[in-house]
C-alpha cells in the first residue's frame, strides 16, 4: 500500500461466483471513497482482481475456492482485521465466520432470507451500514451510451449464461447479429474459449462482426468491454462487468428475473426484454428445468423486439 495509516482494516468477503462479485465492485469503491481512513481487504477470485484495482485503500487478497475453511481463515486471519463483511455467507465462510468471532472479531453477514426482490448491490450496502462505515450508496442515474468518435457505434454480444434457463435460443441471437451488421454496427462477440466455435462463424460470415472469444484474459477483455456503446447480454456476469465499467446492457431474461435482485447496477429496467409468463420466474438461478418442456420465455423473445431495444438506447430514446 502507500504507508498510509489507517483508522481501520475491513475485511470483505466474496469468493464467488463472477456477477455477484462484480456487482460488489460498485458499492465497495464508493464505501472506499467515502472512508479515506479505512483499508478495505477484498477476498475474492484471483481472476478479478483487476476490477478492484484504482483505489488506493482498496487491497485486493486473490482467494483460492477450493481452501478448506480452516486454511482460508489462516490466510484471511493474517491480515489482521478490525471487522469482517462476509458478502457470501456460504458453509465455507459461515465457519470462518466462526471462527473470527471466537477470536473477538466482529463480524457482519449479507441476509440472504426475507430480503427477496431486494438488489444484491442493497444488501451489500447494509453489511456495511452494519460495519458502521460512512456514505450509503445510492444508484445514481442510469448508464449512458458515450458515443464513436468516428460515428460507427459498437454493440458487444454476450450469448451464453451458465444454464439452459438464461440462454436464447443461439439461431435467433445470430439472426441479431446479422440485423446488427446490416444497419451498419460494429459487432464484438465475448464468449470463452470452447464457446468460439459457435461465435467464429459468425464473425467470418457477418460484415463488421469479431469474435473475441477466448482470445484475451480478463483484464484485457473488461478493457474491449469498456469500449462498447452498449452490450447485449443473458443474466449473466456479462452484465454486471458491463455495469462495472459504465456501458448500458440490453439483457435478454427467460427463466430469471430482474426482480429477484440481480439486475445490473445502474442499468434502465426498461432495458431488460423479456415475456411475462404466469410461470416466470421459475428459478432464482436458471438451473432448473422447465415445467412446460421448451423454455417459451425465451423462445417467445423475437430478434427484432431487442434489436429495437439496441436501438432505443443506442438513441437515447428509452
Amino acid at each position: 500500500m502507500n504507508g498510509q495509516e489507517y483508522s481501520r482494516r475491513v475485511l470483505v468477503v466474496r469468493l464467488s461466483a463472477l456477477g455477484d462479485v462484480a456487482i460488489l465492485q460498485p458499492v465497495l469503491k464508493q464505501r472506499a471513497g467515502a472512508n479515506p481512513d479505512v483499508l478495505f481487504l477484498m477476498a475474492g477470485s484471483p481472476r478479478l482482481a483487476s476490477l478492484f484495482r484504482g483505489v488506493a485503500n482498496v487491497q485486493y487478497i486473490p482467494t483460492e475456492k477450493r481452501q478448506k475453511p480452516r486454511e482460508l481463515y489462516r490466510q484471511l486471519s493474517s491480515l489482521k482485521p478490525d471487522v469482517v463483511a462476509d458478502m457470501h455467507h456460504v458453509l465455507r465462510t459461515i465457519g470462518v465466520d466462526w471462527m473470527f468471532r471466537l477470536r473477538g472479531v466482529r463480524v457482519h453477514s449479507i441476509k440472504k432470507r426475507g430480503s427477496r426482490g431486494l438488489a444484491t448491490w442493497r444488501r451489500y450496502d447494509r453489511v456495511f451500514d452494519r460495519c458502521g462505515l460512512r456514505g450509503k450508496v445510492s444508484e445514481g442515474e442510469y448508464w449512458k451510451v458515450k458515443g464513436a468518435a468516428g460515428g460507427v457505434l459498437t454493440v458487444g454480444v454476450a450469448p451464453f449464461a451458465q444454464h439452459k434457463g438464461k440462454i436464447w435460443p443461439l439461431e435467433k441471437m445470430e439472426q441479431l447479429v446479422s440485423m446488427l451488421s446490416e444497419r451498419g454496427y460494429k459487432v464484438l462477440l465475448f464468449g470463452s474459449a470452447d464457446e468460439a466455435k459457435v461465435l467464429e462463424p459468425w464473425a467470418g460470415k457477418y460484415a463488421g462482426v469479431e469474435s473475441l472469444a477466448g482470445r484475451f484474459g480478463f483484464e484485457e477483455e473488461l478493457e474491449r468491454i469498456a469500449t462498447l456503446d452498449v452490450m447485449v447480454s443473458m443474466d449473466s456476469a456479462n452484465m454486471h462487468f458491463a455495469s462495472c465499467v459504465g456501458v448500458p446492457v440490453v439483457s435478454i431474461w427467460g427463466a430469471t428475473h430482474p426482480c429477484r435482485g440481480f439486475y445490473g447496477w445502474k442499468q434502465d429496467p426498461s432495458w431488460a426484454v423479456q415475456r411475462e409468463m404466469d410461470c416466470r420466474p421459475c428459478s432464482k438461478y436458471g438451473n432448473k428445468p422447465c415445467r412446460k418442456g421448451d423454455y417459451p420465455c425465451l423462445k417467445g423473445i423475437e430478434p427484432i423486439e431487442v434489436m429495437d431495444r439496441i436501438a432505443e438506447v443506442l438513441s437515447g430514446e428509452s
